[in-house]
């Protein structure tokens, strides 16, 4: 299966609950902190919900 790096770009202060959430889901813990995951169709959801906090890149 292939992987993802992401990385938090933009702050979850001010986003809607659900967001910070999600973010706290996918391993994310501050800005520019980054994981490599693999892409899993729910990770995949997940990451859809965030993109617009998120740098993504396939590894």
């Amino acid at each position: 299966m292939k992987k993802v790096k992401i990385k938090q770009i933009k702050s979850g202060i001010g986003r809607p609950e659900r967001q910070k959430r999600t973010l706290q889901a996918l391993g994310l813990r501050r800005m520019h902190h980054s994981i490599e995951i693999e892409a899993t169709p729910q990770i995949m959801g997940m990451i859809e919900k965030v993109k617009h906090l998120l740098a993504i890149e396939e590894v």
